[in-house]
């Protein structure tokens, strides 16, 4: 199903991540040993840095890198937006019960069609969401869009590794333990069975970098992070 591309796809993973919404911080956390957190907070810190004004983060989930960007002193205002009410319930209670309910607006909403005018926020990000996309191309073109001229995307994503024996090692434990992890703690083998291979299936880091450039962004650069198995872009828009 990792192959799947337009509305078949947006259907798909919606329906995937409506299922696992209840586990979904906790298979985070035990995928990554907790690493994400951590991560995130990197991501918010780049996309803000230098930078002064509201900040969105598009696929928010359950709201992690909306409020690492609320945090920033350099923000004052966050929107969340995800497609899944599910999700939006999440991480607005999860802004409340940190005490972040008056900087940051969790809401419903579209990532290919984002409710905003064009240059109505400082920085945009998104975290694990992108090649769960069902056109990465034209939410790239969205995230920039609404980001005022010199403003920064930020994209942290997981990425197929560089061939060798680091990927070789890992891919077959990848592959083999996160579905056996979500049947395990979230009952739901299908659906983690579809991470690793939409990872498979995604743009690898200079792929990706490339595409950034074609959407409108200049000082395009990525690191590898999580040993190699997340790639953390960015860049700037054109003034």
């Amino acid at each position: 199903m990792a192959e799947l591309q337009g509305a078949e796809k947006q259907k798909y993973v919606a329906d995937l991540f409506s299922r696992i919404s209840g586990r979904y911080d906790l298979m985070n956390d035990l995928m990554t040993l907790g690493m994400h957190r951590r991560w995130k907070r990197r991501t918010a810190a780049l996309a803000a840095r230098g930078l002064s004004g509201p900040a969105i983060d598009v696929s928010s989930g359950t709201g992690d890198l909306a409020l690492a960007l609320a945090r920033r002193p350099e923000v004052d205002r966050t929107v969340g937006l995800d497609l899944l009410q599910s999700m939006v319930s999440r991480a607005a209670a999860k802004a409340k019960a940190q005490g972040l309910s008056g900087s940051v607006t969790m809401m419903t909403g579209d990532a290919l069609s984002l409710p905003f005018a064009s240059g109505s926020f400082a920085c945009a990000t998104a975290g694990f969401s992108l090649r769960n996309m069902p056109d990465v191309g034209a939410a790239l073109a969205e995230m920039v869009r609404v980001v005022q001229p010199g403003g920064r995307v930020a994209i942290l994503e997981l990425s197929p590794m560089p061939k060798g024996l680091r990927s070789t090692m890992f891919r077959p434990l990848f592959h083999g333990l996160v579905p056996f992890i979500g049947r395990l703690v979230a009952g739901e083998r299908a659906a983690y069975s579809y991470l690793p291979k939409s990872v498979d299936h995604f743009l690898d880091a200079d792929r990706l970098a490339e595409l950034l450039s074609v959407s409108g962004l200049d000082e395009v650069g990525y690191r590898r992070l999580g040993f190699g198995t997340v790639a953390l872009h960015w860049g700037v828009k054109r003034g």
